[in-house]
């Protein structure tokens, strides 16, 4: 089980490459942009350097036109804190970002709401699951109640979670028989290699809101690839919590739900 993070500790090996990572978490960036951050490496030596981090599941790459973006995939960094300092920790869980905090935070004391700008983030994340395919788009669905924390309710009261996976099917959420949210509506289904939502994901206002699951298998482990983008009028800080609530969804709660079922 543990011999797929030798990768991952490789890839953490080269000052280079840790510089990489700080740079993807900033923002995005192509090869000739990353290459402009380092004049005296060749172009040569990061596409290697590139290749070693892909090797390690800690970048994706996503074709944009003629260019290709790489982008950060956190998701094997938070296994490891797992694996490596969160069992000699006390449970975090509580402490984690929650989406639904998040989209309705009105600022602090001073009572300062975030700003609104009208722009787009995109988050891409692959998760590495040590069960098939079929098994892991069971609990992406039919499951999702199982293993989904995040809730939508007014505080204090107990909701549960159905997702529907044809087209036009609802991820719903219900706490009694007539309140509830819609956390997303399915527009495509190619079971179970691919399931697309639109939803808002707890943020509010004109915003539009869509998330993709990919799955692969190979040798038994499934390569779960998520890929949400969101535009409109977005806060501040909703990109970032959204990319660390998805970690912790798919990362971890997902993935010990899966592993340990």
């Amino acid at each position: 089980m543990e011999d797929h993070l030798s990768p991952l500790f490789k890839a953490l090996s080269h000052p280079i490459r840790r510089r990489i990572l700080d740079i993807l978490k900033d923002s995005p960036s192509t090869t000739g942009e990353l290459n402009d951050h380092f004049p005296e490496v060749s172009r040569y030596a990061i596409m290697k350097h590139l290749t070693a981090l892909q090797e390690g599941h800690l970048i994706l790459s996503r074709k944009k036109g003629k260019y290709r973006v790489n982008y950060l995939n956190a998701v094997p960094l938070q296994e490891m804190h797992n694996r490596w300092v969160g069992k000699y920790m006390e449970s975090a869980a509580a402490s984690l970002l929650n989406l639904k905090e998040a989209a309705e935070q009105t600022g602090g004391k001073d009572n300062m709401k975030p700003s609104l700008q009208n722009k787009v983030f995109q988050i891409e994340q692959e998760t590495l699951i040590h069960a098939p395919r079929e098994q892991v788009y069971k609990a992406l669905t039919e499951k999702v109640e199982s293993w989904w924390e995040f809730r939508l309710s007014p505080e204090g009261k107990p909701s549960s979670l159905s997702l529907n996976p044809v087209p036009g099917g609802q991820f719903l959420e219900k706490w009694n028989e007539i309140d509830g949210a819609v956390w997303g509506t399915v527009y495509y289904v190619n079971a179970p290699e691919e399931i697309r939502i639109q939803g808002h994901l707890g943020m509010q206002g004109a915003v539009n809101s869509a998330y993709t699951y990919r799955l692969s298998e190979e040798d038994g482990v499934t390569a779960l690839q998520l890929s949400h983008t969101a535009s409109g009028l977005i806060e501040d800080d909703w990109e970032d919590s959204h990319r660390k609530g998805w970690e912790y969804l798919l990362g971890t709660l997902l993935k010990n739900y899966v592993e340990k079922s």
